[in-house]
């Protein structure tokens, strides 16, 4: 009998480049995962606690800070503004702007390439240079102070970055299909709806992402355009509780770490998503 050859796979060097772009990854991830960590014990922690020590583990399992931002605030209503801010900013988004990418990708033409460059010529305009004309332009279609001029904005807001990943996934996407499904039967409308906005899913959760944090972590925004002397938003609310000469930390952390659940929770569900929606838009591009 003849013996079988066992075919061995040479074991493959770490190189030093591998080993200090490990270590970069690593301490790169603690930098950022340390103020999560920081939030989340001085949660639990008295304000005098986090006054002596900010860097000290509690000591028991204080929960008075939540109670506080409860019974101090009007925070439960803060979430509800916040979940209907970034809802119906979020639903709204995922209804316009994959439409509007798909007529500039596939009704080619001098006005949609017009149109394309105006998006992108918005992205290199800071919203600090036009927000006092936004504000007046808000108050003269009488959307400032209530919840439609924050989620008008956010809408304006996301159509050029959109709109460009948007139209760089598109390119991936055979027109072949489309025309098939147009031959079946089914209208312009249908066959985006029905066969290409499918095809969309990793670009739709990266815009998910992407959006659904800005709107939710937003602070500028709610400040300034809802009514003051109500409850705005959970970020609003959270700073409130910072003031000139006082600040009530811990219930500032307690609230950080509310506000973080649904952030952490969103992220997890869309992350494959999100990875592959940024990979295949920014190949395509």
């Amino acid at each position: 009998m003849s013996k079988e050859k066992v075919v061995r796979k040479p074991v493959e060097k770490i190189k030093p480049g591998q080993i200090v772009l490990f270590v970069v990854t690593i301490l790169l991830a603690i930098l950022f995962l340390y103020p999560v960590f920081f939030a989340l014990i001085s949660a639990f922690k008295s304000n005098g606690d986090i006054l002596k020590n900010p860097i000290a583990l509690p000591t028991s399992f204080y929960t008075q800070n939540f109670k506080d931002l409860f019974a101090q605030s009007d925070f439960a209503t803060a979430i509800l503004h916040s979940v209907f801010l970034t809802v119906v900013s979020e639903v709204l988004i995922v209804c316009i702007v994959p439409m509007a990418a798909y007529g500039i990708e596939r009704r080619k033409s001098k006005t949609t390439s017009l149109i394309y460059t105006y998006f992108l010529a918005g992205m290199m305009i800071p919203f600090h240079l036009y927000m006092f004309p936004l504000f007046k332009e808000m108050k003269v279609f009488h959307i400032f102070g209530n919840m439609v001029g924050p989620i008008v904005c956010y809408i304006s807001g996301s159509i050029a970055f959109g709109t460009l990943l948007y139209c760089s996934f598109l390119k991936g996407i055979p027109l072949e299909i489309e025309e098939a499904a147009q031959i079946d039967g089914c209208t312009p409308f249908q066959t985006f709806w029905k066969v290409t906005f499918p095809l969309l899913g990793p670009c739709t959760g990266s815009m998910v992402i992407l959006n659904g944090l800005g709107i939710w972590n937003d602070y500028l925004m709610p400040y300034l355009a809802l009514p003051s002397g109500k409850a705005k938003t959970i970020t609003v609310e959270i700073a409130s509780f910072v003031g000139q000469y006082t600040a009530r930390w811990d219930i500032v952390f307690a609230g950080t770490v509310i506000s973080i659940v649904p952030a952490l929770i969103i992220f997890c569900m869309f992350q494959k998503y999100f990875v592959k929606g940024i990979t295949a838009g920014a190949a395509k591009g």
